[in-house]
Formats: C-alpha cells, structure tokens, sequence
C-alpha cells in the first residue's frame, strides 16, 4: 500500500471573481521510501496540492473533490483536531519554501522545534531538548548551537534547522517544497544531499516541488509535470527525461542547457501560463502547444498509461 495516495484532487479558490481551480484533477502516488517530484512553471498548482495533503489551505481554499489517502485514510473527511493530533508533524511534515523567513526571529531555534514535539508527544521537556540535540547532529548541525536564535545561522543552517523540525515527529511522509530557494548553489547541493541520504536512512516517502527539473533528476524516483492546475505527464524520472511524451515536458526539458549537449539556442515555450480563474477549455495548454489540434479545443484528454506506469494527458499520444 502507498504511504500517500492522492485521487483526482481538486482544490478551488473563493474570490470576488470567481472561482480559482488551483488543483483540478490530480493523481499520483508515492511509496515509502520513494521520493516523488512535483514540477511546472509558476502558478501550475504545486505547493496548493502540498498544502491541500496537510490541510493548511488559505482561508479562501478548500478541497472540493477527489481523496487524499494517507495509508488508507481519507484525510480530506478528518476534522482539523483529527489533522493536528494524528496528521500533521506525527505522519506528514513539511519543510516550507523560503529557510530566511520560515522560523520565528525572537525565539531559539530549538525552543521552536521543542514546542513542536512537546505539542504532539507526551514526554518531557528535558527529553524534547535532548531531542533536538540528536536532531541537529542528524542534519550535521552541531548540537552545541540548537538553542541559538535564527540571525545567528546561515541561510544553509536555517533550511538544515528546518529539516531537522520537520523530523521532529518521526513522520513516514516529507514533503520538501522548494528547498534550495535563495541558497547559492553549493550549500543548496548540500541540502539536497542531506535530503537524499534522509530518505534513505529513515525510509522516508518524500514530496519534492520545484520549478527546478535538475533538482527532480537528483533527488526523485517519480516525477509528476503540472500545467494549470492538472497532470500533463506522470513517470519515472529516467523515463521524463529520455523519453517525454508530452509536449509541455519537451517544452520544459528543451528550455533547460546540458552541460554535455552541443550548445545551442535555448527553446522556450510560448505564451503565458492560463488564468485558472477562466481556464482554457479542454486541453489548458493547446494555446501555447505546437501541435494543437482541433480535438485539443474541443475535448479534454485524459491521463492514460502507455506502458510501465507513464501516465501521459495528450490526444497526440492517444493517436498513435
């Protein structure tokens, strides 16, 4: 059984406007000890499918269809003290996207961490802090610094200190959304490596989202490519990279330079990402896909397996 199951999630937002489909239709699955990668452009719907797992939506947001199984349970149907006391932190945790502004300026950062545990955990204090000094030397932080305040680390520090929060609880689900935001790109290789050997020590399921399509490649077993809210293109990484079906994952993959490849001129996809207030209709990328065809403005083209579990939303790839 998968440690997360999510089934045609949809996630609308409440405006003046209208609603905004966030999240409109999507599925995928990620085993213990599996990391899956959620990646698109700005907007696509990433961290609201993150946020809609731990039910912490904005206040205008909600689930409006579809399940979230987290070992078999339904978590869209628990109440919020149901998410607080069983959910969050204790099963599935998250390590939120920028590590600057994530911790409290006034407080240590161990005494944030300890209120977690002691939120979720009947032990003592003494034992929550002792904790935290495993968990830090976990993260290859040194211990001697736990109880220092935010302004005393690294932007490196901090997103490691956020890490070792997020495994406060010993949670089987992590989700990771953009952790190498605003680091420089030694120290973001370093957090990506921590991240890669805590999946493997812990045996940890783990969701990555980025806009990032070399951190999926290092760090993931499954990628999931979102466009407007929905599922273009679902696979193994191996597969996504050698041998994409979709035409927005070209369009993604053809936009990023190889080191090894011939140099050339960069390809960019046209166009702008929809407006999910007012979606195109059927196929949301056929204003912006070279291949459109007149089925792509008419008709919605679902998901279908073509072999060995890629999963592909594209009529081209239903005409073969």
């Amino acid at each position: 059984m998968p440690v997360l199951e999510v089934q045609d999630l949809r996630t609308y937002f409440t405006t003046l406007r209208g609603p905004v489909k966030a999240v409109d239709g999507v599925s995928f699955q990620v085993e213990k000890g599996q990391a899956v990668g959620l990646a698109g452009e700005s907007g696509c719907g990433k961290t609201t499918t993150a946020l809609s797992v731990l039910k912490i939506l904005p206040s205008n947001g909600r689930v409006v269809g579809g399940k979230i199984l987290f070992k078999g349970t339904d978590v869209v149907r628990l109440t919020e003290d149901e998410m607080r006391k069983k959910i969050r932190w204790k099963a599935i945790s998250i390590v939120f996207q920028g590590a600057m502004n994530a911790l409290n300026p006034v407080y240590r950062v161990g005494d944030q961490i300890t209120e977690a545990i002691l939120t979720h955990e009947k032990i003592s204090k003494d034992d929550a802090n002792e904790r935290v000094r495993k968990l830090f030397e976990t993260v290859g932080l040194d211990p001697d610094r736990a109880f220092n305040y935010p302004h005393e680390f690294s932007g490196g520090m901090r997103q490691r200190a956020l890490i070792a929060m997020a495994l406060a609880c010993n949670p089987e689900l992590l989700i990771a959304d953009e952790p190498g935001t605003a680091l420089d790109v030694i120290v973001a290789a370093q957090v990506l490596k921590l991240m890669r050997e805590l999946k493997v020590k812990l045996n940890l399921g783990m969701i990555m989202i980025t806009h990032d399509l070399s951190i999926i490649a290092e760090t993931c077993e499954r990628c999931v490519i979102m466009y407007g809210g929905k599922v273009a293109e679902y696979a193994d990484v191996v597969t996504i990279f050698k041998d994409p079906e979709h035409p927005y994952t070209q369009g993604l993959i053809n936009a990023f330079p190889g080191i090894r490849a011939p140099r050339s001129e960069l390809v960019s996809i046209p166009g702008s990402p929809p407006d999910l207030l007012n979606p195109p209709p059927a196929c949301r990328f056929h204003p912006r896909c070279p291949y459109a065809m007149e089925i792509c403005r008419k008709e919605e083209p679902m998901a279908i397996d073509i072999g060995e579990r890629h999963f592909v939303a594209c009529h081209l790839v239903t005409k073969k």
